[in-house]
């Protein structure tokens, strides 16, 4: 999301590692490029240029100019302010005893109220809550139904009225329901307009003066920029919010909206939906995301998606046939499948730190764990077991069987060799060193991968060419 803003102020550091000296006017002239950063990132203007003044007065305040490195120092206090600008917040959602917690989803036609209404309930889900959606969305053609898949697929109920005209009758008779089926939590999902209209929000105002949810949202739609701020200044003014949830928060958009909305708004950003599906959303954690914008990364965030993927009997049995040199093209096949469920591997590569400069020019095909899942389900059982025998009459085979080309099957069990090796080295150590292991694995084999694809697609290139089009090339040639 903060692609942009995060090379503009990369290079404002570099270019202050590589003075000789740094004065104030050098840090003035930082600070003016940083400010431009930011509005070209459509942050409030007001927000940027007293952002940039705080940044300024306590970099000349702290004698950053006596430091050894002044740059260091500077990227630690615009972190902090980063930080401040967007915290505190306190992602925890405030459950009540006796129960049911209600909570009020609010928002734009188009936000994707509804969707992130599915994912909240999946997340609380997950943390043994008893959760039940209402569909209170009366004016949306097949809102209702939408609500039901998303309920199905996550394994919630879903409380309906058809044909029901008064949003405010089926929300208190969906918390009535909730009571009676011992549910802990009802996340009311309202309708929402095109546009900030009088009906709306009497609508809305009216289903939280009947319901009194201990809890109201409202659902941003992050490319919209600062129309976002704006969005939750309107709706705040008449529901009195307890936060916000930006959605699309993976999207290209320059990320004016996370930045701006808390300092104008008053109002923590408390969860992000990180992509379409119902497992994408996150808690806000405004230092995380700050170490984001600044090229550091985000370990934490990473091990807690990790650890709601991969269990942990599981990885212990996986630890054992690392140490061991077991490992085989079955485990091999259970980990990319499940990497590929925490989210596409250039957003994971980022989370490391050091590693996003490099992810930047990056071209990372993410189809290509389904390619290699369909090469080793073309293998045998032994073959997976065993893939030293796989010789070329067996690669071909498993190249027909996978729709690949042999030289794809190579490279394949190539790459499974040394990360085995890398596993098996990496078996005995702690976290912290498996990561900076992991990083400097990931820096020395990241040109070589880019490499291998760009011979692969220079093959399938000459490939395409036809021996018609061979012909035609001759005869120009004569």
């Amino acid at each position: 999301m903060f692609d942009a803003l995060t090379d503009k102020l990369g290079d404002v550091f570099h270019n202050l590692r590589g003075r000789g000296k740094i004065t104030e006017e050098n840090i003035s002239e930082a600070m003016r490029q940083v400010r431009t950063a930011l509005l070209e990132a459509d942050v409030h203007v007001e927000i940027a240029t007293e952002f940039c003044k705080t940044v300024q007065q306590r970099a000349i305040g702290e004698e950053v100019l006596k430091t050894l490195k002044p740059d260091q120092v500077i990227v630690k206090i615009v972190h902090d302010e980063l930080v401040n600008l967007m915290g505190p917040v306190d992602p925890r959602i405030p459950y009540v005893s006796p129960g049911p917690t209600i909570i009020l989803m609010a928002g734009l036609q188009g936000s994707g109220k509804t969707t992130t209404c599915g994912k909240l309930a999946r997340m609380c889900l997950a943390k043994a809550k008893r959760p039940l959606l209402v569909a209170a969305d009366l004016k949306r053609p097949a809102a209702i139904d939408q609500l039901e898949v998303i309920g199905e697929q996550i394994g919630v109920p879903v409380y309906t009225e058809r044909g029901h005209q008064n949003p405010v009758k089926v929300c208190r008779n969906g918390i009535r329901e909730a009571k009676k089926t011992d549910r802990d939590l009802v996340i009311l999902d309202t309708a929402g307009r095109l546009a900030i209209d009088d009906e709306l929000m009497g609508e809305v105002a009216k289903i939280a003066s009947v319901t009194s949810p201990h809890q109201i949202y409202l659902v941003l739609d992050a490319m919209t920029g600062q129309d976002a701020v704006g969005t939750a200044q309107s709706f705040n003014s008449r529901l009195e919010l307890d936060g916000l949830i930006l959605t699309k928060f993976d999207s290209d958009t320059r990320g004016g909206a996370a930045l701006s909305v808390k300092k104008i708004t008053g109002k923590p950003i408390k969860f992000v939906g990180t992509g379409e599906k119902l497992e994408n959303i996150e808690a806000f954690h405004p230092e995380r995301v700050a170490g984001r914008i600044l090229g550091m990364g985000d370990v934490l965030s990473l091990v807690e998606q990790a650890q709601e993927h991969f269990d942990q009997k599981e990885a212990a049995h996986l630890e054992k046939r690392m140490a061991s040199g077991k490992f085989d093209l079955n485990d091999f096949l259970l980990q990319m499948r499940k990497l590929s469920k925490m989210g596409s591997m250039k957003d994971l590569l980022k989370k490391l730190p050091g590693m996003g400069d490099m992810t930047k020019d990056m071209d990372i095909d993410e189809g290509e764990i389904v390619r290699m899942e369909a090469i080793v389900l073309s293998m045998t059982q032994k073959e997976r077991t065993t893939p030293s025998i796989i010789d070329a009459s067996r690669r071909r085979r498993i190249a027909r069987g996978s729709g690949s080309d042999p030289q794809d099957v190579s490279g394949l069990v190539k790459t499974f060799e040394q990360m085995r090796g890398a596993m098996k080295a990496m078996s005995g150590m702690g976290m912290m060193d498996r990561l900076k292991f992991g990083t400097q694995m990931s820096q020395q084999g990241m040109m070589g991968g880019m490499m291998q694809k760009f011979k692969a697609k220079t093959t399938a290139s000459r490939r395409s060419v036809s021996k018609k089009d061979m012909r035609k090339k001759r005869k120009k040639r004569r």
